[in-house]
C-alpha cells in the first residue's frame, strides 16, 4: 500500500526527492511520515518529518530547514525534499502511516513501504 521511490547517491550538498505512494484502498487520510533507519548495529528507525492528520508539519531538528515534507491529498503522495544533503543523511528511508493524529514514532506506524535507500558522499 505504500511504495516509496526517489533514493539514490549524491556528492554532499546535493539533494533528492522522495516520493511516496499511498494506495487508494488506505482507509482515510492518515497521518504519516518519513522515516529513517541508518546501518550499524543498534540503530534505530526514526522520525525525518512528518504530516499530522490535521496537516501540521514536523521535523527532526537534524533536518529542520534543509528537508520539505509535502502531502498531496488529490495525488495520494507524501514527498520529501532533501536539500544540503550531508554524510549523516545517509540511510534507509521509509514511508510510514500511523494510528492517531501524529506520526512520531515508530511505534505508531502501522503501514510501511520497503524503503529506499539514500547515500551521501563526498
Amino acid at each position: 500500500p505504500l511504495v516509496e521511490s526517489g533514493g539514490g547517491s549524491v556528492e554532499i550538498g546535493g539533494s533528492l526527492r522522495l516520493s511516496c505512494v499511498v494506495a487508494k484502498n488506505v482507509p482515510e487520510r492518515p497521518a504519516m511520515g518519513w522515516f529513517r533507519q541508518s546501518p550499524g548495529p543498534g540503530k534505530e528507525r526514526e522520525m525525518v518529518a512528518s504530516v499530522d492528520k490535521s496537516g501540521r508539519l514536523r521535523y527532526q531538528d537534524s533536518v529542520q530547514g534543509r528537508f520539505t515534507v509535502s502531502r498531496d491529498n488529490d495525488k495520494n503522495t507524501l514527498d520529501l525534499q532533501m536539500n544540503s544533503l550531508k554524510p549523516e543523511d545517509t540511510a534507509t528511508y521509509y514511508c510510514a502511516a500511523c494510528t492517531g493524529d501524529y506520526c512520531v514514532s515508530r511505534y505508531a506506524a502501522y503501514l510501511w513501504g520497503l524503503g529506499t535507500q539514500v547515500t551521501v558522499s563526498s
